[in-house]
């Protein structure tokens, strides 16, 4: 090999170029004969020269380009291909079935394994569905709080097991505060869930501008609040209530009356001073004013109200905590006589035979009232043809009523005496009632699916507000839920697994020791045995937690996060198209892109 001299190299022939200088050489000499001439220039040698001047052709030639445009067109439509393939079969939501390595594990994990996969595949093959709602059935559990379903399900089906309604593909929270408490009651919470706004403290019916027991307030009717259930009928729909209390009671009445005191349910209930301003009380409303007239089924208890001087009975009590009617009325007649006047089909039943004989395809309207005050409980009730319905029985006879419509329906569900039971300290009984309720949402999704109406049909359950129920300790896996957690630590003294954080006759004392009262001094399994509380008070006071909302059907995604209690209303009348999204493009343009 040639020794390079060490000498610098002078000739102008030669001169050290930049990649610049040496880029334009090239190529404007390239078909200069004196390129084939050696040139040294650092490395380079004249191989590499013409190596380059080759790769320069290449790159400034149409095939090159055409190569690049095809490559390109290429990888642009393989992206499209794999963004089409992951969008479509790709999406975990449209798998039918969950691929998973199995694994071989022992028996006591195993269980818990194989019951993730099935709960996963029923979440990954969920349909959403999108039809607009022709009927909707709303269950009210009244003080049926999550504690309450915890333990109902625990008394029913023990703790693996799920109520029906918990077995619905939708569900969320509500939050129950009303307008001026944290602690609201029942008629300031179904105002809130049948009108969409929330209201003062034991109102109804009418806005947050009308203080409690302000009769002139309450006569302005800017101030009141109207509801589904009149939506429903402005559109022509069906519409009705079912209940085990009085159909004076607080939560049917937030469906039809505008009065400022939930103990207006009949005239002896008010101030002389409303009564002069010319306030109507709560039954004359149902009967008297064009809602309350409207309603195709009415059901439930109240004769009390409804018609004066009525006596009880050890089977039909009295509600002697409630009020009584003394001026002479009888709604019932009045109602019978009014449908009469219009011409329309029509029944009256106030017991089991009088219920079973209706043939609901018959009648349009159906005033059924089975008790002076409210429902007997329905461990206690008579079954016999005198005696009360259930409210499974009433529920399907409501069905059929309303089923003889085109323009669909709206019936509203309570299970009332879950509440009444709380109040009283009586555990098992609220629970009794729980169970009684499942039976009523169980019995109504078979009749809806013998008629083929499921999927057009909106079905939820839910609750007005909590109680104070609480469920303690660390009793022992299967035990009963009526049972003993255990003994307390600092006394001794054994404590049930339920108790309560207010009581009538809930702190108890036992007056030898002057300590907590043991409890297995009684049967805390009886019916009647009221669970011991912190706080002694006239009676056992509401909760204040969120409550549970679950929904199947038609549109059932609207429910699916922490909600405001009167969001319900909005939710509901959105998928019925009613109230203010009646007839509204708008809302079949939301219904069109609400993502799912």
């Amino acid at each position: 090999m040639e020794k390079r001299s060490g000498t610098p190299i002078n000739s102008q022939k030669f001169r050290k170029l930049s990649d610049v200088d040496m880029t334009e050489v090239q190529l404007n000499n390239l078909d200069d004969s004196s390129a084939k001439e050696t040139v040294e220039i650092g490395s380079f040698q004249g191989n590499d020269q013409s190596n380059h001047v080759q790769h320069t052709k290449w790159f400034r030639s149409r095939l090159f380009l055409i190569s690049v445009v095809f490559s390109a067109l290429l990888i642009t439509a393989m992206c499209i291909g794999f963004v089409v393939h992951y969008g479509m079969s790709g999406d975990v939501g449209d798998m039918e079935t969950v691929s998973y390595w199995p694994v071989d594990l022992p028996k006591e994990q195993k269980e818990w394994y194989d019951q993730g996969i099935d709960e996963l595949q029923k979440a990954v093959s969920r349909q959403f569905n999108r039809r607009r709602a022709k009927n909707v059935i709303l269950f009210v559990g009244d003080g049926m709080g999550p504690n309450t379903v915890t333990a109902a399900r625990i008394l029913g089906v023990k703790e693996e097991g799920l109520l029906r309604w918990e077995q619905f593909p939708d569900m969320g929270l509500l939050k129950t505060y009303c307008a001026d408490k944290q602690v609201p009651d029942s008629f300031s919470t179904a105002t809130a869930l049948f009108g969409g706004v929330k209201v003062n403290y034991e109102t109804g019916g009418v806005d947050a501008n009308v203080p409690l027991g302000n009769c002139s307030a309450s006569l302005k009717e800017d101030h009141h609040v109207q509801t589904i259930l009149k939506w429903a009928q402005v559109d022509g729909m069906r519409t009705g209530f079912v209940t085990t209390t009085r159909v004076t009671h607080a939560t049917p009445a937030a469906l039809y009356a505008h009065v400022p005191d939930r103990r207006w349910e009949c005239e002896s209930g008010m101030p002389a001073e409303a009564q002069g301003q010319g306030c109507m009380d709560i039954a004359r409303q149902l009967i008297e004013q064009p809602t309350g007239q409207s309603i195709n089924v009415i059901m439930g208890g109240g004769r009390q109200m409804l018609v004066s001087d009525v006596t009880g009975s050890a089977a039909d009590p009295l509600d002697t905590w409630a009020g009584q009617s003394k001026d002479g009325r009888d709604l019932i007649r009045d109602w019978r006589l009014k449908k009469a006047d219009e011409g329309v089909s029509h029944a009256v039943v106030q017991n089991n035979r009088e219920l079973w004989n209706l043939n609901g395809q018959d009648v349009d309207y159906v005033l059924g009232i089975f008790a002076n005050g409210h429902l007997m409980y329905d461990h206690e009730r008579d079954r016999s043809d005198a005696g009360m319905p259930s409210l499974s029985n009433m529920t399907l006879k409501a069905l059929e009523v309303l089923g003889n419509s085109d323009k669909g329906f709206l019936l509203v569900v309570e299970a009332g005496l879950i509440d009444q039971a709380h109040h009283r300290g009586n555990a098992r009984k609220a629970l009794s009632e729980v169970l009684e309720l499942n039976a009523a949402v169980e019995s109504t999704l078979s009749f809806l699916k013998s008629l083929d109406r499921l999927d057009e049909t909106l079905v939820i359950v839910t609750a007005d507000h909590s109680h104070s129920l609480t469920i303690n300790g660390h009793p022992d896996r299967g035990s009963s839920i009526l049972g003993l957690a255990g003994n307390s630590k600092t006394e001794g003294t054994p404590y049930t697994t339920l108790t309560y954080g207010t009581s009538y006759q809930g702190f108890q004392v036992d007056p030898q020791t002057q300590s907590r009262k043991d409890p297995t001094a009684d049967d805390i399994t009886a019916w009647e045995y009221t669970q011991q509380a912190a706080i002694n008070t006239d009676e056992n006071l509401h909760g204040g937690s969120d409550v549970t909302i679950h929904a199947d059907g038609a549109m059932s995604y609207l429910f699916h996060g922490v909600h405001e209690q009167s969001y319900v209303a909005h939710a509901i009348s959105y998928a019925l198209r009613i109230g203010r999204f009646r007839d509204s493009s708008i809302a079949e343009t939301l219904a069109e892109l609400t993502p799912i």
